[in-house]
């Protein structure tokens, strides 16, 4: 015999409760270990700065396109949309002299 429509919409809304009550757990377990590193690095304002000073670089034109994607690759990977780019040869070299010019700017 088949089971009612109301029975299959409880269960689904058992479901779901339970669901929501795991990723509600989860939450928590998840703050109460980030409480425990207080200072993991830059905020997500900015590097959503970093982002938007980058953009304006390119656009000006001061940096390549293959830079422009390898940069911004690495702003997504910590804005944790997406993985981290490989690292290139020289990379320190390279941080190192943009760090510098970036201060010249300011």
């Amino acid at each position: 015999m088949a089971r009612s429509p109301q029975s299959y919409q409880k269960r689904q809304r058992e479901l779901r409760k339970k669901e929501r009550k795991q990723e509600k757990l989860a939450i928590r377990h998840g703050k109460s270990a980030a409480k425990a590193d207080v200072d993991e690095g830059p905020s997500e304002d900015e590097l959503l700065e970093e982002f938007r000073l980058l953009n304006e670089k390119f656009a000006a034109g001061d940096i390549n396109e293959e830079d422009f994607e390898y940069e911004k690759a690495v702003l997504f990977s910590k804005l944790g949309l997406g993985e981290a780019p490989e690292p290139r040869e020289g990379d320190a070299a390279s941080d190192d002299a943009s760090d510098t010019a970036a201060d010249s700017d300011s």
